[in-house]
């Protein structure tokens, strides 16, 4: 079906989606593929842009129905009228923070629907009031919990006495002022001043942050930590269980905010696990990669693994796989070429990428096998004349690449084609703004997987500031770091990406650790600015 004919169709349709408190991995499937065939998409509190970029087409138009043409917030008939307009023009998703259902305006926003005629759908969201509490590690119903009450003032008169039962958990959406106004009259009607209660400000997200207090005290404690709306306050004794239930702001990295010097492609595996372990991550590609300035030598060696020139082939590096995915889809190939041919992998991220393109391969560097070119040595078998009736292999690579594995395979009794495959050449200067931010210590690690990342990012960018985490995978990639004068403090116990990954946490958790039993605050380390910036041996 064509996307002309699709959105024909959805004219006059829209989807009121909840779109959860701030984690994107809380959206429902529903809302997944809501936001997939959406034409245009209308928001109106929190700024969704990753959401956008992750499941949304790239053309879909993004309305901001916050504010109107005179600037001023805009009021729910305003705002209704609005979604009508843009409604006759596509599939329209209504974001809706929290749960839809209990979203202030979803009334006004479906009557208005149902009179003009335009059809609409609910797509229930993850509700503030019950995710931000877990994710502070508040259990909302403790033993002996008689009910769990749900306040959002709004600017309103509320009856704060049958909230003042000390079996009640009271849950109090809005901003700071909502917060005080409601401490205020809890106590007013009756509440124990003693009471736990705990406010959280960016909720589900990195950026959360607690402030944990008693009723009493909240006038003062909570305007003083600056918080942002909308805030979510638990008043009662399921409160004061945070700090036995606290789990996701006591991730080993959370908070952090790690550079990784690769490309998009290649980290996507790094960026999900670091935020697993609570980071945020800003990728900075430190190589760009290109095709051979003259194709004709990797055109011959594709021909030649078509007609049997090879008994086997060995890939050392995502890039080569594609660079050769490439090549085939120019001639019209496809993995059936590779029938009767051997094929070699450096290590499970490359092999990954082979069978993510149907190939099974043949021989990877396993267990405590490096997965580096030595390693892929150790493993391969030596030519023999009588069981190999084929002696040659063809070696697609970086035009940078090290002489080790051809010069090995030549001693085992191999021909080597080594082709260069793709060139890797210095990628740009990342904005001025960006490279200010590794040099002045707003990154609280780095992750380095090569020797050439730790050049090309020095040579690009700077180097990282003394308090940045510096974390390597391998001993040849921390002595590169350490020849332009970078302290490595983290050396993964295997080369590879999760390794690495898994290595930083453990780091992170040990300083947390560190600290707690020192009776001192945890602080990411580039909250430790303040000493000199590295310099060169």
């Amino acid at each position: 079906m064509s996307t002309a004919r699709t959105r024909s169709q959805s004219v006059g349709e829209v989807s009121f989606v909840g779109a959860g408190p701030g984690d994107e991995g809380l959206l429902t499937l529903r809302a997944v593929e809501r936001l997939a065939l959406a034409d245009i998409v209308v928001l109106d509190q929190v700024r969704r842009d990753g959401m956008l970029t992750r499941f949304c087409r790239a053309d879909v138009q993004v309305v901001d129905a916050g504010f109107g043409e005179d600037g001023q917030p805009m009021t729910r008939a305003a705002r209704a009228k609005l979604l009508v307009r843009t409604a006759r023009r596509g599939h329209v998703v209504r974001i809706m923070d929290g749960d839809s259902a209990s979203f202030t305006g979803l009334a006004e926003e479906m009557a208005a629907c149902r009179k003009a005629g335009i059809r609409f759908e609910v797509v229930p969201g993850v509700s503030a009031g019950t995710a931000v509490p877990a994710y502070a590690g508040i259990p909302l119903t403790p033993a002996g919990t008689l009910g769990v009450h749900v306040v959002h003032p709004h600017g309103c008169d509320v009856d704060w006495s049958v909230h003042v039962g000390s079996r009640t958990t009271v849950i109090v959406l809005g901003g700071v002022d909502d917060v005080v106004d409601a401490a205020a009259g809890m106590l007013a009607a009756g509440r124990d001043a003693r009471t736990p209660v705990a406010v959280t400000c960016r909720g589900t997200t990195t950026e959360q942050r607690t402030v944990s207090c008693s009723l009493a005290d909240v006038e003062k404690a909570v305007p003083a930590a600056r918080m942002e709306k909308p805030v979510v306050a638990v008043v009662g004794q399921a409160a004061g269980l945070r700090e036995t239930g606290s789990w996701f702001e006591t991730k080993p990295l959370f908070g952090w905010n790690v550079l990784v010097p690769r490309t998009k492609q290649q980290a996507g595996t790094m960026v999900g696990r670091l935020a697993g372990h609570g980071a945020t991550t800003k990728v900075v590609p430190t190589i760009s990669v290109e095709p051979p300035r003259t194709p004709a030598q990797i055109e011959k060696a594709v021909k030649g693994l078509v007609t049997g020139r090879y008994e086997w082939i060995g890939f050392t590096s995502v890039n080569a796989v594609r660079a050769i995915r490439e090549k085939f889809a120019e001639f019209g190939l496809d993995a059936r070429a590779f029938a009767g041919l051997k094929v070699a992998a450096v290590g499970g991220v490359t092999a990954a990428a082979l069978r993510e393109w149907g190939i099974e391969p043949d021989l990877v560097p396993s267990g405590d096998t490096e997965q580096s070119a030595s390693g892929l040595l150790e493993v391969w078998p030596p030519f023999d004349a009588v069981l190999d009736p084929i002696n040659r292999v063809f070696l697609p690579r970086a035009d940078i690449a090290t002489e080790t594995l051809v010069a090995g395979l030549q001693e085992l009794g191999w021909e080597v084609d080594d082709v260069t495959a793709y060139r890797t050449v210095r990628a740009a200067p990342p904005p001025a703004e960006v490279r200010e931010a590794i040099k002045g210590g707003q990154f609280d690690a780095v992750v380095f997987t090569s020797s050439s990342t730790v050049r090309n990012l020095v040579g690009i960018a700077g180097k990282p500031h003394v308090t940045t985490v510096v974390a390597c995978i391998g001993p040849q990639t921390a002595k590169t770091a350490e020849e332009h004068g970078l302290r490595v403090d983290v050396l993964a116990a295997e080369p590879s990406a999760d390794a690495l990954v898994d290595a930083l946490a453990e780091y992170g958790h040990g300083l947390r650790l560190s600290a707690i039993e020192a009776g001192e605050p945890v602080l990411r380390p580039s909250q430790r600015r303040g000493a000199t910036r590295r310099t060169a041996k």
